[in-house]
């Protein structure tokens, strides 16, 4: 069950990851420059109240320094070159231990 969660959520961030690149690709088109939209940008647009939250965690649970230099370099890239390696990451996570299970009911049969 776990696994189809992390594989569900995994095509969920590539589907989301292939949407910010068409819509980068398309601004690159219209403008004739090379444009693309940061991750941060598309929080900040869809869920400011949550960015806001996490920046809170970040500096004061975690660690100030954490998020000056670490987020805000991740929050500056575009958002298809963080969502979809995350997304590629899970659906590996919930494909992991599918070829040893499958090894099993071939030898067993």
């Amino acid at each position: 069950m776990f696994r189809l969660l992390l594989r569900l959520l995994g095509l969920w961030f590539v589907a989301l990851a292939l949407v910010a690149l068409v819509i980068d690709a398309t601004s690159t088109i219209a403008a004739g420059s090379w444009s693309t939209t940061s991750f941060g940008q598309y929080w900040f647009d869809f869920a400011p109240e949550s960015l806001a939250a996490a920046q809170a965690f970040v500096q004061g649970e975690v660690n100030p320094v954490l998020w000056d230099p670490v987020a805000l370099k991740l929050l500056v890239q575009p958002a298809w070159v963080i969502v979809g390696p995350l997304g590629f990451l899970l659906l590996w996570i919930g494909d992991l231990g599918r070829g040893r299970r499958r090894r099993r009911l071939a030898e067993t049969v």
